[in-house]
């Protein structure tokens, strides 16, 4: 059975497997495991808002306040006590009220309840809101008043001048009215009135509604205060305003409700403290609980947003800070940091001082639906999670839990997984990489080589002159390697056959040729008759012919041989140009021939019978393809360390598609003028391999002029 061969393929798409999976793995780990954070987060907030509004159902003393059974809120008239940091101090300058004043509420003509000419904004108008600290309502108001009439100094009544009247129903649901109506700016309290309209009197001062009364550039500004004992939840402000003083009449009677009738009061919520107290053990659970009424507004609330992350993960660092830890810190992290992103250590939180809640989630708790809802914070920083719970009545809904918590820890955590994960990931990535990196230079090695040895194995004449060590390495580079080593092994068999095919046929034609030509000579001895003189001279010519070819066929052979024989030795090339030429005038007495050298040294190393057999093929061409009485001309120089002979004859030009294969074996452009002469195009191919025995080189062109041929030698001596 043959054994499994495990190929390149299979090793590149194993190896490419692993890193294929790292980020599908990492990707879904991580963000599977948010998901499901995220959910039990949910359910959790969703748990404590349940637990929370458990411990306020069926308690209607939590619920005891008229506002908490309007059928409808109406902004303005129905107010709401915000929580106040820091007491008030009553100066008249609403300094202490900065931070609040977002929260403040514009009154104006919609705000009328008595007019005697048409209204106009800069006559009258105030800003205007309440507080609650510890067990005491604070007030303020920033009036603008285009003329501020305070009561005379021996006036009694207090409806002849401006003045700010406030309505209440005590603890005991009786319908209380003061007046706030100062002599001059300070210190002020409050009157206690009887009486409606032009009756109205004051029948005691009751101190303990206090203020400070401030005049303006615009008008004026009032801080008070006064116990929340002294009231229940129905309340008015009311600012009168009296501009003439002649008749000092009332002109204006702009308020948050109709101070004169009891059913025309508004409500001031007030944060209930019973309710904080029982949300006091929550600030320890990592959220924020809100406690709202049906109409969404704030009756409590514990803990702050900020810190509200959800899950609590331990950042802080054990174990000696090494290299590792400098390489994360300074390296990986900010890299990984480009695409990861870092909940924000602040955002901005809209309802830091918000006094109501909206919401889908709020909305369906309070038609008794417990419900969920993630949301944006306005700077987009941060994810927060709400969760909220009806609170119940007697089968009544009279408000609901919210709780709320940001992703902040979740998201922490996801950072930390990505970032081990990423860790993770770059060092398989490496280690692959590094795998893979080793393997494809294994691979690469190994084609290089068999590159090298393919190369080295046949010289650039195409002779075969060397083997390839086949590969035993089971797979296609390995197979690959056989397969040369088995083809280059049935080349070069096959070239040796070629090689030394001349020679054997030469061998076994001599003999059949020597007997027809003996049998010829005898048969010539003989008489004959004139046609078979003819027959007996042409066998003889055609004999002769066969045994140039048979001698020509093995001369290339011969020399090879004698070339791997031949001894060196340090011969003048001048003066084997000029004895070579001085036989070619002698040789061929139709032809002239011309020899010029101009050389510093003429040394060459080779054989020197060898080369002149070479010049003797060379110049055998030049005279069959030059016309007769031209001139063979025979230049020797030095180019660069270089030894170069030019030979050129006037006659026919090479054919442009043949120059590069002229020197080739078995190549021939003759024309067969002369039938007795055969020519085989070994002629050149000899000349070539003299001049590479001699380190040399030979080429053949065409005269720029066109009228010849140039034969160009250049040896490196």
């Amino acid at each position: 059975m043959s054994r499994f061969r495990f190929g390149i393929r299979l090793k590149l798409l194993f190896f490419s497997s692993f890193l294929l999976a790292i980020p599908w793995l990492g990707y879904q780990y991580v963000w599977e495991m948010e998901a499901y954070l995220r959910i039990g987060q949910e359910q959790t907030m969703v748990g404590t808002a349940r637990a929370v509004a458990t411990a306020l159902h069926e308690r209607p003393a939590l619920f005891d306040s008229q506002s908490s059974y309007l059928s409808d809120v109406k902004p303005g008239t129905d107010l709401y006590a915000h929580k106040i940091a820091f007491p008030i101090q009553l100066d008249g300058k609403l300094d202490d009220w900065l931070d609040y004043r977002h929260l403040t509420m514009m009154y104006g003509e919609s705000h009328l309840f008595k007019q005697k000419r048409d209204y106009q904004a800069q006559s009258l108008g105030f800003k205007h809101m309440v507080g609650q600290y510890d067990k005491y309502l604070y007030a303020m108001f920033d009036v603008t008043d285009d003329k501020v009439l305070l009561r005379p100094q021996n006036s009694l009544r207090i409806d002849r001048n401006d003045y700010l009247q406030i309505a209440i129903t005590d603890a005991a649901g009786q319908f209380q009215r003061y007046a706030v109506a100062p002599k001059k700016e300070g210190w002020v309290n409050a009157y206690l009135l009887e009486g409606i309209g032009e009756k109205v009197r004051p029948i005691k001062l009751e101190t303990k509604i206090q203020g400070q009364w401030r005049n303006t550039i615009n008008g004026y500004q009032l801080e008070l205060r006064f116990p929340l004992a002294m009231m229940s939840s129905k309340i008015a402000f009311a600012i009168f305003d009296v501009d003439n003083e002649r008749t000092r009449d009332v002109e204006y009677v702009l308020g948050t409700a109709d101070p004169t009738q009891v059913d025309s009061l508004g409500t001031v919520l007030v944060p209930s403290p019973e309710i904080e107290q029982i949300l006091k053990g929550l600030k320890y659970s990592n959220a924020r609980v809100w406690v709202i009424d049906k109409h969404m507004r704030v009756l409590a609330r514990s803990g702050n947003i900020q810190d509200a992350t959800g899950v609590k993960i331990n950042l802080s660092e054990t174990g000696s800070r090494g290299w590792w830890q400098y390489v994360e810190n300074n390296w990986l992290l900010p890299l990984y940091y480009q695409i990861l992103t870092k909940p924000p250590a602040e955002f901005v939180d809209d309802l830091r001082d918000a006094f109501s809640l909206q919401g889908q989630d709020i909305t369906k708790a309070l038609q008794g639906e417990p419900s969920s809802l993630w949301r944006l914070s306005s700077d987009d920083k941060a994810v927060i999670m709400s969760a909220a719970h009806p609170i119940y009545l007697d089968e009544t809904v009279m408000g609901a839990v919210v709780v709320e918590q940001t992703t902040n820890g979740i998201r922490t955590l996801r950072n930390k997984a990505l970032e081990r994960q990423f860790h993770y990931i770059l060092l398989v990535i490496l280690i692959s990489t590094f795998a893979l990196f080793l393997m494809a230079s294994r691979i690469s090695w190994r084609i290089r080589k068999l590159r090298n040895e393919t190369e080295s194995a046949i010289d650039h004449h195409g002779k075969i002159i060397g083997g390839i060590q086949p590969s035993q390495t089971r797979d296609e580079i390995g197979d690959l390697s056989r397969s040369f080593t088995q083809v280059l092994s049935k080349l070069s068999q096959y070239n040796a056959y070629l090689e030394n095919m001349a020679s054997r046929l030469s061998h076994e034609l001599r003999t059949p040729v020597a007997i027809v030509n003996s049998s010829l000579d005898n048969l010539s001895l003989e008489e004959q008759s004139e046609d078979s003189k003819q027959y007996v001279a042409r066998a003889k010519q055609g004999i002769v012919r066969l045994s140039k070819i048979l001698s020509n066929m093995s001369e290339a052979t011969r020399l090879e041989q004698a070339i791997q024989t031949s001894d060196r030795e340090t011969f003048d090339l001048v003066e084997l140009l000029h004895g070579c030429v001085e036989g070619y005038k002698m040789a061929y007495p139709n032809r002239k021939f011309d020899i010029q050298t101009a050389v510093s040294d003429s040394a060459l190393n080779g054989a020197p019978e060898l080369f002149a057999q070479m010049l003797d093929k060379i110049i055998a061409n030049a005279v069959e393809f030059s016309q007769e009485n031209t001139c063979i001309n025979l230049h020797m120089v030095n180019s660069d360390k270089d030894l170069v002979v030019t030979i050129v004859n006037q006659g026919s030009l090479l054919p442009k598609d043949m120059q590069n294969q002229l020197l080739d074996s078995m190549v021939s452009v003759r024309k067969q003028k002369n039938s007795e002469q055969p020519h085989l195009g070994l002629g050149l191919y000899i000349a070539k391999i003299i001049a590479q025995f001699h380190s040399g080189d030979i080429r053949i062109d065409n005269l720029k002029d066109e009228t010849g041929v140039v034969v160009t030698l250049v040896f490196k001596p």
